[in-house]
């Protein structure tokens, strides 16, 4: 419903649109429940620095790189990537459940209309403004009641994930780079490594 709401008002939406809408979300769900496994016998930093590694080395020689300024690219890194990440994987560590992990990263789409509209000026409509006002409400509701036991820290850790992500969300759309698979795989280049030096710092 929000989803609807958030559409412009003349847009049509088609079955297929609908269906990869609905593919998306559940691979995206799926993500945060093999995250969990993943993190049963891995440190969260280090597993994150794994993932990055795993995607990062093959794929650069790949996508060529984006045609922006390298301070664009590790500052889309270091927010959108770096930050998200090591944040999002260090609040399941510290006991927020993956379905709820899911959802409450989901605040990055508040934070992200708020800096762009602060930012770059660009306002939301009425019906979009609506539909994030009933989705901040919902999200609300799980911070009061933060989901039954989950520790106060790995709520705020994953709020923090998603303010994060919405900082590199603008500093992409500022970049005005058209490339967007692109600047994602050269921007994880500068995750791995302060994430194995943090993950060494905090874990041994």
């Amino acid at each position: 419903w929000c989803f609807m709401l958030a559409m412009p008002h003349n847009a049509l939406v088609q079955p297929r649109d609908s269906f990869m809408a609905a593919l998306v979300a559940t691979i995206w769900g799926v993500n945060f429940v093999v995250i969990s496994w993943g993190m049963e016998g891995v440190p969260p930093l280090l597993f994150a620095a794994l993932r990055f590694t795993v995607v990062v080395v093959p794929a650069v020689f790949l996508v060529p790189r984006p045609q922006a300024p390298w301070r664009t690219v590790v500052a889309v890194g270091l927010f959108m990537s770096l930050g998200q990440f090591g944040l999002l994987y260090s609040s399941m560590h510290a006991g927020m459940p993956p379905g709820l992990a899911a959802l409450v990263l989901q605040s990055q789409v508040v934070f992200t209309i708020a800096i762009a509209a602060v930012r770059l000026g660009e306002s939301p409509s009425r019906r979009q403004a609506i539909g994030v006002t009933v989705a901040t409400a919902g999200l609300v509701v799980v911070a009061v009641g933060r989901g039954g036991n989950v520790p106060l820290l790995a709520l705020l850790l994953c709020l923090l994930g998603g303010l994060s992500w919405a900082i590199g969300n603008v500093v992409s759309r500022a970049s005005g780079i058209s490339g967007g698979l692109s600047l994602t795989v050269w921007s994880a280049v500068v995750v791995p490594v302060p994430l194995l030096l943090l993950s060494l710092a905090l874990d041994g």
